[in-house]
């Protein structure tokens, strides 16, 4: 009885949040096979997969021919010559390629750093509540903030501290943003995000047995070896924890994108999430923008089931 009046008082809530993730998920896929612009709302007609079709590929004629970069890749030149004289939708291969790449640099720069500065403040020292603070605090930055911050402060071609710094050495200024913008994104979300993994990894150490790394120092282990062998096995599940909540939150990076480099130049810094909101609110093409969201969740679902089958099983032993 009591459980049965459990699962009859947890209905509402539940039906809420059924309510709050199917229907936007249910507009968003009806608007992907529609074609709605909002200059034009009042046509409307079923458009198929050809919301699909534009977002991806390049039309030319009856035909449709892979994203320039990828026919680079695949080295086929009458392809490529065909490719340059076709007007493209969208750089569909150079989006996915930065997404999965800021995603994956992100997530590798905020685990190393924030295991090797957790492990080096999970120790005695004067100011250590203060220094841990210190390291924390740029995680509640909100992300526009720490856009305009790196942009302004850090990677201004003439004020900018970084240039500054590199002036000073006799070197000529560096416009970043303009020659690296895909890793200026990077540098900020990573720098934004590294303190959440510390805040993490320093919480799961402090339930770490202190005697078994006595035991190891007595026989003889170094402190490479203790991290390796006790330290990095005992983590193992922050770590999870760490790379998997990241992924969902980088995966729909925006506003340092918006404010830094709106995706130039060209698109060498545009992301999924960033295309998505061109074809929306620039193009106000709302059954392309849909199709992309579409596309979006089936990346999310893709690199989820590939961290959780292989990296978190992988730490989880």
């Amino acid at each position: 009885m009591s459980r049965t009046l459990s699962r009859l008082l947890q209905l509402p809530s539940i039906a809420v949040l059924l309510v709050w993730m199917l229907v936007p998920l249910s507009m968003t896929l009806y608007f992907s096979f529609r074609k709605y612009h909002l200059l034009r709302p009042h046509i409307q007609s079923w458009a198929g997969f050809k919301n699909y079709q534009n977002f991806i590929f390049a039309r030319k004629g009856k035909g449709w021919v892979w994203e320039l970069e990828f026919l680079d890749f695949l080295n086929v030149q009458w392809l490529t010559d065909l490719a340059i004289a076709t007007p493209f939708a969208t750089s569909f291969v150079t989006v996915i390629g930065n997404t999965l790449l800021l995603v994956g640099s992100v997530l590798f720069i905020t685990v190393v750093f924030g295991l090797a500065i957790s492990v080096l403040v999970n120790r005695e020292f004067a100011g250590r509540g203060i220094v841990r603070v210190m390291l924390i605090s740029p995680f509640f930055i909100m992300p526009a903030v720490n856009a305009i911050i790196w942009k302004n402060m850090m990677f201004d071609p003439i004020y900018g501290l970084i240039n500054v710094i590199w002036t000073m050495f006799g070197a000529e200024p560096v416009p970043w943003l303009e020659l690296y913008p895909l890793q200026g994104i990077i540098t900020m979300v990573a720098w934004q995000w590294t303190p959440f993994a510390i805040l993490i990894f320093m919480t799961s150490l402090q339930s770490e047995d202190r005697e078994q790394h006595e035991a190891a120092r007595l026989d003889g282990a170094n402190f490479i070896q203790i991290f390796l062998l006790l330290t990095l096995p005992h983590l193992a599940r922050a770590i999870a924890v760490v790379i998997l909540i990241q992924m969902i939150f980088h995966l729909g990076v925006f506003a340092e994108i918006l404010i830094s480099t709106k995706g130039g130049p060209g698109s060498a810094s545009a992301t999924l999430t960033y295309e998505i909101y061109k074809k929306a609110l620039e193009g106000f093409n709302y059954g392309l923008a849909a199709a992309g969201g579409v596309l979006a969740i089936i990346l999310a679902n893709l690199v989820s089931i590939f961290l959780v089958r292989f990296v978190g099983d992988n730490l989880a032993e």
